[in-house]
């Protein structure tokens, strides 16, 4: 599900994708969180989700991007990039993508399917690939 690898980490298409377009970042060594890199690293990498972030609103119709940095799970760095739509319901849209019913995460309707997300995939693997920093 690699992307590209960026100068601060590594951008993967999720393994699910109930908001079409869900991306992560992972770090380009194994860390438990964010403040385990050194002040460079720490930049490159938050500086990165927002070019994935860039990458997502480019490729899908999403009304905004949500970042999100927890590690409560999962005891190892990686920043989600999750975009919003204005299809999403109201109420669901307000409020943080892990209020969404555990089903998403786990029912095969919503997994990865190169038939259904590889042109979003491309888009986002494309825009990666082709930004430059000024």
């Amino acid at each position: 599900m690699v992307m590209a690898e960026l100068e601060g980490g590594i951008a993967v298409f999720g393994d699910t994708q109930f908001l079409e377009g869900y991306s992560v970042l992972l770090p380009k060594k194994e860390v438990n969180s964010l403040n385990e890199l050194n002040l460079t690293e720490r930049t490159l990498f938050l500086r990165d989700m927002s070019i994935l972030g860039d990458a997502v609103m480019q490729a899908t119709d999403a009304v905004r991007i949500n970042y999100d940095i927890l590690g409560n799970t999962d005891n190892f760095l990686h920043a989600h990039v999750f975009p919003r739509y204005k299809e999403e319901e109201p109420e669901k849209l307000r409020k943080a993508v892990w209020l969404y019913s555990a089903n998403h995460w786990s029912d095969k309707k919503y997994l990865y399917d190169s038939k259904k997300h590889a042109m979003v995939r491309n888009k986002i693997t494309m825009f990666l690939k082709e930004f430059e920093i000024e």
